[in-house]
């Protein structure tokens, strides 16, 4: 089609297979750097060159308006003026500003900037264990019932196994004092924008009809992120109709707090038997080493497998590495961070360390500072949380007196307390870093004993003075760190409870676990490091397993080639040799891989070796390998 060909360059033949499908319905199951927002673009603008349908006749759905500002960027870049790019929220007001007076008769409320000055007063009437949990976790509860379309009314029947941040009871009474807020003030939330355009729709059939009118075809965004409050205001837009194209990775959902699910993607088939499915897998993000990592994954992320094939050169193998402790660890990052800069000129900016939850950052922020590397905190750094902004605006209030004693005064008037298992993540968060803060005085009062509460604020300012907004290392959650990509990754606390996840009442769904660290991967384009402390009862992440990992090693200098070797599994001797892997990995209290990874064990039964310089010879076994475990592995062979 020569009418295309301008749009179409360059497109791999899956991209262009699913740009040249402007009819739908189409599922594009793009993975992790794979050029969807360059396949999506592609594919509207021939909607628009080939007359299917005119610009101003389609919509597309995005999931963040920096998201829909770039669909509407590349669009123009093509020559394409005048289709819709918009999330959800902003589509729903959009069309509700222009129906609902005229279709109700009555003028749209306005909208709430934000939930917590209305959940304020109610939460400080809660009991004492509950009434200084962050208000955003109170906040978000209200969001998780809402775009489950989950009204105060059938709240407590609906919660299933979902723990709510304060007791069912209690929580309810804050769902039904805020909507009752609200109401009062004639006002709308984020969440009742698209409830109202349902309303508007379900009450009004003239209404839908006015948007069926004027929009005949759609593409939605991240599809694997759509809750049921999203997905039914797109069945009202849709109708009869199957002008749909969805783009999403399963692999990918991770924001099942919001009420996101994959099934909406996985289901499309289902719902459109006659769609049409593109796969992307070629990447255009990651060196191959990256990749072969995250696909290990893969057959146990389920949905639709994808496997990923790099397009970008080799790069150095990932580091999988356990150390001593936590210190340890961090000190590993900043040696690790400062090579990358000083060695391999990579950019700082260009560097990422991700983490689970908030709470994490602190100690990598202060181990920054400390080092003299700039850093960016993407999520709310230490002395911005919360609980040290709280403790900071009390103590610049305070007079002179014992800096020990002031903080730990503080700290228990905003509810610090030592023996709790919080289980919502903020509150974690919360509890944590007052822990640090009044850890930190006392730290202060040994090295000062005469110093006041002011002194130590300026402290505090010095001892994270390297945090820079957008300059530095980013330091950021797994989950901020979605759609976002860099030179190098790092993944440390990789441990049990940690990912998967899990605190007090609170467990994650293991399956969502995963595919986190799945993201995680796949945001690094050359470096990644993977780490994990093995100090006090910490156990590695069962994903660690999964994933197979030969322990990284120096490379070994060797004048001669090695033969090449056929690397198969099974056999007597390979079993014996993964038996005693098996109890030297309990042992160490490591996993099994990190010992040999199961091509080295299979390349050692194939070779038998007789002595040290034969192992020596088998790949993936150097010199620390062979003082730690030569002689054992040398008299299984020779028993075997």
């Amino acid at each position: 089609m020569r009418l295309h060909e301008h749009v179409l360059a360059e497109l791999n033949d899956a991209q262009r297979e699913a740009a040249l499908a402007v009819r739908g319905p189409v599922a594009i199951l793009a993975g992790a750097g794979t050029g969807k927002t360059t396949t999506i673009t592609r594919r509207i603008a021939c909607q628009v060159e080939s007359g299917a349908f005119a610009a101003s006749q389609i919509l597309a759905v995005t999931f963040t308006d920096k998201a829909a500002g770039e669909l509407r960027r590349r669009l123009a870049a093509l020559g394409v003026e005048g289709v819709q790019a918009r999330t959800f929220h902003s589509a729903a007001l959009s069309q509700l500003s222009r129906l609902w007076p005229s279709h109700t008769g009555e003028q749209l409320p306005e909208v709430l900037d934000q939930k917590a000055p209305l959940i304020a007063s109610l939460a400080n009437a809660l009991p004492p264990p509950h009434k200084f949990l962050p208000r955003r976790e109170l906040a978000g509860e209200i969001e998780w019932a809402k775009n489950r379309m989950i009204p105060p009314a059938r709240y407590l029947e609906e919660l299933g196994d979902h723990a709510p941040p304060i007791p069912a009871e209690l929580m309810l009474r804050i769902y039904e004092g805020y909507e009752r807020r609200k109401d009062a003030m004639g006002r709308l939330d984020f969440e009742d924008m698209l409830g109202l355009a349902l309303r508007l729709f379900d009450e009004h059939p003239d209404a839908v009809h006015d948007i069926r009118v004027r929009l005949h075809a759609f593409t939605v965004d991240e599809f694997q992120d759509v809750n049921p409050l999203q997905a039914a205001l797109l069945e009202r837009w849709l109708g009869e109709r199957d002008d749909l194209c969805v783009v999403g990775d399963d692999y990918q959902t991770i924001y099942g707090f919001t009420g996101a699910s994959p099934e909406h993607l996985l289901s499309f088939t289902w719902r459109f038997p006659h769609a049409k499915v593109v796969r992307l897998e070629e990447n255009y993000r990651s060196s191959p080493e990256v990749l072969d990592v995250a696909n290990r994954l893969a057959p146990r992320l389920g949905g639709f497998r994808k496997t990923l094939r790099a397009t970008r050169p080799s790069g150095p193998a990932p580091v999988a590495r356990a150390e001593p402790d936590e210190e340890a660890e961090i000190g590993a990052i900043i040696q690790a961070v400062r090579r990358l800069r000083d060695e391999e000129a990579v950019p700082l900016e260009e560097i990422a360390v991700l983490y689970r939850i908030n709470a994490r950052s602190e100690p990598l922020e202060e181990a920054f500072a400390d080092a003299g590397i700039a850093y960016q905190v993407r999520d709310g750094a230490f002395l911005r949380r919360p609980g040290p902004r709280g403790v900071i605006h009390r103590l610049k209030r305070s007079g002179s007196g014992s800096v020990a004693e002031t903080v730990a005064s503080i700290t228990d008037l905003l509810g610090y307390d030592a023996e709790a298992s919080p289980d919502a993540e903020e509150e974690i968060t919360r509890q944590s870093d007052l822990a640090r803060v009044r850890s930190l005085a006392s730290e202060f009062e040994r090295a000062h004993p005469d110093g006041d509460p002011a002194e130590f604020v300026a402290e505090l300012a010095r001892r994270f003075s390297a945090e820079h907004s957008g300059r530095g290392v980013n330091l950021l959650t797994y989950h901020r760190a979605k759609g976002l990509e860099f030179d190098a990754v790092f993944l440390p606390r990789l441990v049990d409870g940690e990912l998967p996840f899990r605190s007090g009442r609170a467990k994650a769904d293991p399956e969502e676990e995963r595919r986190l660290l799945y993201v995680g991967i796949t945001r690094a384009r050359r470096y990644l490091s993977l780490t994990w402390p093995t100090d006090g009862r910490a156990q590695p992440s069962p994903f660690l397993d999964e994933l197979e990992l030969a322990p990284s090693v120096p490379p070994r200098r060797s004048s001669t080639p090695r033969q090449s070797v056929t690397v198969g599994r099974g056999g007597a001797l390979f079993d014996q040799l993964k038996e005693w892997r098996r109890k030297r990995a309990h042992a160490d209290g490591v996993p099994a891989y990190v010992v040999f990874h199961d091509r080295t064990l299979a390349e050692i039964a194939e070779r038998k070796p007789r002595d040290w310089a034969d192992l020596a010879a088998v790949a993936g076994v150097g010199p620390a390998k062979l003082e730690r475990y030569a002689d054992e592995v040398l008299a299984v062979v020779a028993a075997g």
